[in-house]
């Protein structure tokens, strides 16, 4: 490329980025400006005019200036986009993902707040999240369009709308069903009366999560079964099953169990507080459990239908989660352990300090211990044993993390520890005794430094079986860009247990509706084919009669 090719390069880069960020300002300001005024129709009718003079001036110029330059623009930019190269560059799929999302997430909590302020009986508020909602309804419905158009739709991104809306449908609906759960089942524990809010039956605000509950799953299905979200996979689609549906799915679990857990065991062994206050966790600890394991489970087993990589990152998330669980735990115990040592008299404070360390580590304990394995060593006894180069590499990964956290908190803990200490020596005596001030950091350290050593250990044994084996390499392929028109997942797996590298699959057109070639049959063969090849790149096409060629590629 020439000096002067790659300065037009830019130019153009440069002048769309600026363009569609110019557009998605105007789009917003005119949303602005057209939901004061809708607002202002809904409240007063035709009295536009009211008090608030600086506020309908702001809506008419919003509307009336913002929303022309935005159609103006709009206008030049859709005209640009019968050539390709305008619709394969990065900012027209970045503005079309941007304003899909922003658009769907202030339409759909807009209207749904409206149901819920209507359900309540709250006659004026309703008005105003209902304007919001209808003109960025009417945002989204846009660009959907813009983003389905068969003939300037975004050729880059175009997975980004789907991933998004339906995580985001996940999220608002997980959270719908809890708290419509948690007052169900505090109505059930604790009383009718004791559930209801100032001024309100508890029957209400149950209804009120339901409707978001329902807006949530509507949102969600309507991109992952209906865009078809739950078939996409590639980079963006992996890290939002793993971060979503299993990092934060497990934590939900996990965290309500722990809850429940505390709460019978306070229950059992301290009672020191009044039945209705040991109970009030109880019911948003059940409901987060219940919710939090449909959604893990689930998305545990889209993980285990994936590639290697998805499963065993999804088991490696799994084990992390639950690490974490048991760790603070057993820094939880240690730091109530100190607790009643330094004061035998200690009371009911520390007692219930142990029980909730126990209770964490129970809940956290049993979960890495069935997801972890530690007795198990076939995954270190050859590459391809138990998940092959992908699992291995996942291990070093996760051990690599481990250790980085493990020393942050390691660090930390140890500069409280020290300032705690010097603050004592240095004749401050009004945290208690030295013990009492440093038993938390104390506990957290100890917690730490199990951790570290154990996955220290499990590092070196596992590096050790590498190199005795003498399988300890860099991989011979760096990326491989598989090009088929079968089911890709086979094939996917196939690569990835055999050479440890990424994959991109790309879709062929010119496949017919037939059977096609058997994709086990295949997966067999490319894992032999791949056996010697090196390269940086390498390009693998299975044509529809299902002969396999593997081409190395330069740079």
């Amino acid at each position: 490329m020439t000096a002067d090719a790659a300065a037009g390069s830019a130019q153009r880069t440069v002048r769309r980025l600026i363009t569609y960020l110019l557009l998605f300002a105007l789009v917003v300001v005119a949303a602005v400006g057209l939901s004061g005024l809708l607002e202002r129709l809904l409240v007063a009718g035709t009295e536009l005019a009211t008090a608030d003079v600086a506020g309908l001036a702001r809506s008419l110029a919003f509307a009336l200036i913002g929303g022309p330059l935005a159609a103006l623009l709009w206008w030049v930019v859709w005209r640009r986009l019968a050539d390709d190269t305008e619709r394969a560059s990065v900012g027209w799929g970045l503005y079309v993902s941007g304003a899909y999302v922003v658009s769907l997430v202030v339409a759909t909590t807009n209207l749904l707040s409206t149901l819920s302020t209507l359900i309540a009986g709250q006659s004026q508020q309703w008005r105003t999240s209902l304007a919001a909602g209808v003109v960025w309804a009417g945002v989204w419905v846009w660009h959907r369009w813009m983003w389905r158009h068969p003939r300037k739709r975004p050729l880059d991104l175009t997975e980004v709308p789907t991933l998004l809306g339906a995580y985001f449908g996940l999220v608002i609906g997980a959270g719908g069903a809890i708290a419509a759960l948690s007052t169900l089942f505090d109505a059930a524990l604790r009383g009718a009366t004791t559930a209801a809010t100032v001024g309100k039956p508890w029957w209400v605000s149950a209804l009120q999560s339901l409707i978001w509950a329902a807006g949530g799953a509507l949102v969600w299905w309507w991109h992952w079964k209906h865009d078809g979200g739950r078939r996409l996979r590639g980079g963006l689609a992996n890290v939002a099953l793993i971060a979503v549906g299993v990092l934060g799915a497990g934590v939900l679990t996990l965290g309500g169990a722990g809850v429940v857990l505390f709460v019978l065991l306070r229950l059992a062994f301290d009672r020191t507080d009044a039945m209705d206050v040991m109970l009030e966790p109880l019911a948003p600890a059940v409901a987060a459990a219940a919710v939090g394991s449909l959604v893990w489970v689930y998305h545990r087993g889209l993980a285990r239908d994936s590639s290697e990589t998805i499963r065993q990152g999804s088991r490696l998330v799994t084990s992390g989660v639950a690490l974490v669980a048991a760790a603070s735990g057993i820094g939880v115990i240690v730091n109530a352990a100190l607790a009643m040592a330094a004061t035998p008299l200690a009371g009911s404070g520390a007692r219930t300090l142990l029980l909730g360390g126990i209770s964490s580590l129970l809940v956290g304990g049993p979960v890495w211990w069935l997801t972890w394995k530690p007795l198990d060593r076939t995954s270190l006894a050859a590459p391809g044993a138990a998940g092959g180069p992908a699992w291995l590499n996942a291990r070093r990964v996760y051990l690599i993390v481990v250790f980085g956290v493990s020393a942050v908190v390691a660090v930390i803990t140890l500069l409280v520890i020290g300032f705690r200490m010097f603050e004592y020596y240095l004749g401050d005596l009004s945290g208690g005794s030295l013990v009492e001030r440093i038993r938390a950091p104390l506990g957290l350290l100890v917690a730490t430094g199990l951790v570290a050593g154990y996955h220290f250990a499990v590092w070196r044994h596992q590096r050790a079986v590498l190199t005795a084996a003498g399988t300890v390499r860099k991989s011979s392929i760096g990326h491989v860009l598989l090009v088929t028109g079968g089911n890709p997942a086979p094939l996917h797996r196939a690569i990835e247990e055999a050479t440890g590298a990424g994959v991109t699959v790309w879709r062929r057109a010119d496949v017919g509706t037939g059977p096609g070639p058997d994709a086990g049959r295949l997966a067999g063969e490319l894992a032999g084919r791949l056996e010697g090849v090196t390269g940086n790149r390498v390009l693998v096409t299975v044509s529809p009669d299902g002969t396999i060629d593997v081409i190395p590629l330069l740079g």
